[in-house]
């Protein structure tokens, strides 16, 4: 016998978790760095136990290094490289834009102070120019937008004029372009529909807080009257030629609805043709859950776990050390004023702003920045290593420490199921057997 496998380097990665496949004598092992999650035998396990002594060339060490479960290099370090590389990654540019702060809805969980408003002429010759400045300093490949607001559809023209401006840019630097909107629609209508889809916007996200006056309860007009009817009958009667994601804001007043509202958007989606899914997210972590939420109260215990369990086993990938497009260089959210924001959440509250579509160059980024720490300070947030917990942590390659305008302002949200990672494991295998299925059933039916 040669060297041992300990000897020659390798040992178990810090970030397996592990759990038993009910109905079955097999453990599922997900890797969160790597991003795998596969069934393994008792014998596996136990070799991958008992590796250190293992010889180097054992045949099994190839497909645990395959999968992640060992490494031979320092995981934490590495997450931390990957991290500070994101910040600055070129390729991409990502664009949220308000064409208003304006909105028509008056939600009482609402994070935004909203206000009357028009992106003017000028800032929109800005927002186009910051856009040429944002794709030549990172070599972009690709302009993502994201039309938010406020209520964006306040102001169709608007997202209309701009999306020309920046789907020719994009050409011009042939780049690929796509967008999205985050809209309450309810001033959808067929028209403007087809103009969002000659403005490449190929997904929506819509928010339905439950069915009928469960819904009207949270998502009602400003000075009151009810939602429900008009945006339920716009998704069933009008042909939308983009995704629609039907977000559902849990709290303890509606989360009984969960259940009857997915089936009510599955049949929906049914009936009306258009492409319709739904997706629950609880109210909390923010401002106004501490300010206004009372009116709404907020989801925890069980339930929350359960909607992290579904978001966290949908969005898993590789560890890529950072937690969103606020902690990239190239990305921004821009107010109607112009003003700049790492985080589409702050876009209502000026004081967070980190500069202006009119000066900011990320060529030069702290000195064409008015307030350069509200820069800084969310890209030097990407991994926070100096939190004890979160360095010593199994869960930091799927979490890279949280939403990074939570912990700045407010506090870091955890999972709730950290302590139970079983949980996690589970969930990812069973999504991940079922995407095996679906793909399997496609390759057969097209044989």
């Amino acid at each position: 016998m040669g060297r041992t496998a300990g000897e020659a380097g390798w040992r178990v990665s810090r970030y397996n978790l592990a759990a038993r496949i009910p109905d079955s004598d097999k453990i599922a092992v997900a890797n969160l760095f790597r991003g795998t999650c596969g069934a393994y035998t008792p014998l596996e396990m136990y070799l991958l136990d008992e590796l250190e002594t293992l010889d180097e060339n054992h045949p099994m060490l190839k497909r645990f290094q395959e999968r992640g479960l060992i490494v031979n290099f320092d995981e934490r370090a590495a997450l931390e490289a990957k991290a500070r590389m994101s910040c600055a990654a070129g390729g991409g540019v990502g664009l949220t834009i308000c064409p208003t702060m304006g909105c028509n809805f008056d939600c009482p969980y609402c994070f935004e102070n909203h206000r009357p408003g028009r992106m003017s002429q000028e800032v929109q010759d800005d927002v186009i120019a910051l856009a040429e400045r944002m794709m030549k300093a990172s070599s972009a490949k690709k302009l993502d937008v994201n039309w938010f607001g406020g209520e964006p559809l306040l102001m169709p023209d608007v997202i209309e004029a701009l999306s020309g401006r920046l789907m020719a840019l994009a050409k011009e630097r042939t780049a690929e372009y796509d967008a999205s909107i985050i809209t309450n629609g309810f001033l959808l209508t067929q028209e403007i529909a087809d103009m969002l889809a000659r403005c490449k916007v190929t997904s929506a996200q819509i928010t339905l807080d439950g069915i009928g006056p469960e819904h009207d309860k949270t998502r009602h007009l400003a000075g009151g009257g009810p939602t429900y009817d008009r945006i339920v009958e716009n998704l069933r009667t009008l042909r939308l030629p983009f995704r629609v994601t039907i977000r559902h804001n849990v709290h303890e007043g509606n989360k009984e609805q969960i259940i009857p509202l997915r089936e009510m958007v599955k049949v929906l989606a049914e009936e009306s043709g258009n492409k319709i899914t739904y997706y629950p997210s609880s109210v909390q972590g923010n401002s106004a859950t501490d300010q206004r939420g009372a009116q709404v109260g907020t989801l925890c215990g069980a339930e929350l776990d359960d909607i992290d369990l579904m978001k966290e086993a949908h969005r898993f990938q590789p560890g890529h050390g950072t937690y969103c497009g606020a902690n990239h260089l190239y990305g921004a959210g821009i107010d109607d004023r112009g003003r700049l924001y790492k985080c589409w959440e702050d876009v209502d509250k000026p004081e967070r702003s980190f500069g202006s579509a009119l000066v900011w160059d990320p060529a030069d980024p702290i000195a064409t920045a008015d307030h350069p720490d509200e820069l800084t300070k969310y890209l030097n947030t990407a991994l926070p290593l100096d939190d004890a917990e979160c360095r010593d942590c199994a869960l930091l390659p799927q979490c890279a420490g949280g939403c990074p305008t939570r912990r700045l302002y407010y506090q870091k949200n955890c999972f709730g199921f950290r302590n139970a990672p079983e949980k996690i494991v589970l969930a990812l295998y069973e999504r991940l057997q079922k995407e095996t299925k679906r793909k399997a059933e496609q390759k057969g039916e097209s044989l």
